[in-house]
């Protein structure tokens, strides 16, 4: 591969820094590649473990009902040298057997620290207050990646009365430590081996793959980027690792103009909440509304008899029942009209969102609607 010109290229383009990147033209509505697509390899990794959490007032697993909990002290003091006899069960409330995990971020050395959070699996009132014994940390291949221990962080609290009754605010059960787990083996990675680099956008879409591609071959020049699909999209990188970082930091800063998102409607049946993205468009139809409502009152009417009579008082039920139907509105959607015309006409009869719901499904029942609608 002759990557001299291009080296000298991209030499050329750090030494002057990001400003040559401004001094390029940005395209309408541009965005940065950092925000619209990743670097292939470089992620974060999930880690997980099982701890005990230590120093509680009263508040951890009732061993009669976890008896992980107890299992797991008697493992832990037998490491130590200390032996319980089989018939002592150990009935302890300050200790709660707990899950750790944390997020291992990429290129993470040796010796750092990073966060984890701790939530309890039995059945612990809070963990407030309490210590999280040395706990490993494995990845998805079993490997120990990390190492958590230190006093937790809760946020929430729980009190409870004598009869039963409990107030809680938050969710006591759970807490992080800052900085608890310490790095004890990195993840490697073909970043800085692979002649390549391989882009891939956060959304897929050809469109914005080509737009990516084309934006750096004009930055750096031809067959340096190729998209080989609508996620990914594959550029020469230089060998040499100072270069590299340099370049993948250039085109992170590189603006380009993703392609338009596809026409949909989003509705969500919970809340009624109704997203319309602005390519939708309908074809020629005429949509008449209306409601009707029905009120129900319930009262009941007394029958009071006469002071000197024999008849006696009684209670008789009386229903109104109301009956109203506006009169319904029909409105007439050209060929092609935008959704700022869509939500005008909406709004003219009032419609609800459930209404508007309606609407929308009868116009793609009727093949009139340009979009995908989807019910979330």
């Amino acid at each position: 591969m002759a990557f001299t010109m291009r080296t000298i290229r991209l030499a050329t383009l750090l030494g002057l820094g990001l400003l040559g990147l401004g001094l390029l033209p940005a395209p309408a509505q541009a965005e940065r590649v950092k925000d619209l697509a990743v670097v292939s390899g470089v992620r974060v990794n999930q880690l997980v473990g099982y701890g005990l959490v230590v120093g509680l007032n009263g508040t951890g697993d009732q061993t009669t009902q976890t008896p992980f909990t107890v299992q797991s002290i008697i493992n832990m003091l037998a490491k130590f040298g200390v032996t319980i006899p089989a018939n002592v069960n150990p009935q302890l409330n300050n200790v709660a057997a707990v899950t750790v995990t944390a997020d291992l971020p990429p290129f993470s050395k040796v010796g750092q620290t990073i966060d984890v959070t701790v939530g309890s699996i039995g059945n612990a009132k809070s963990l407030l207050g309490g210590d999280l014994l040395l706990t490993p940390l494995r990845g998805a291949d079993g490997e120990v990646y990390a190492m958590a221990q230190g006093s937790l962080v809760v946020s929430g609290f729980g009190i409870s009365g004598k009869d039963g009754s409990r107030v809680s605010v938050n969710v006591p059960s759970g807490g992080s430590v800052p900085n608890g787990a310490t790095v004890e083996r990195e993840v490697r990675s073909d970043f800085a081996t692979l002649p390549y680099v391989m882009l891939n956008l956060n959304t897929p879409d050809f469109t914005s793959a080509t737009h990516l591609s084309d934006g750096i071959n004009k930055l750096l020049g031809p067959n340096t980027a190729a998209a080989l699909d609508a996620v990914s999209v594959k550029v020469a990188a230089p060998s040499d690792l100072n270069q590299r970082i340099g370049f993948v930091s250039a085109l992170q800063e590189l603006e380009i103009e993703p392609g338009d998102a596809p026409a949909r409607v989003i509705i969500n049946s919970r809340t009624g909440t109704v997203v319309i993205s602005s390519r939708v468009t309908v074809t020629p139809a005429a949509v008449a509304h209306g409601s009707l409502s029905v009120t129900i009152t319930e009262r009941t009417d007394v029958s009071q008899p006469n002071a000197f009579s024999q008849g006696t008082t009684e209670v008789t039920p009386r229903s109104d029942i109301s009956v109203s139907q506006p009169p319904a509105r029909m409105f007439v959607f050209n060929a092609g009209v935008s959704l700022d015309e869509i939500v005008r006409a909406v709004n003219q009869v009032g419609a609800a969102p459930g209404d508007l719901v309606a609407i929308l499904e009868a116009l793609r029942a009727a093949g009139a609607l340009r979009a995908q609608l989807i019910v979330i």
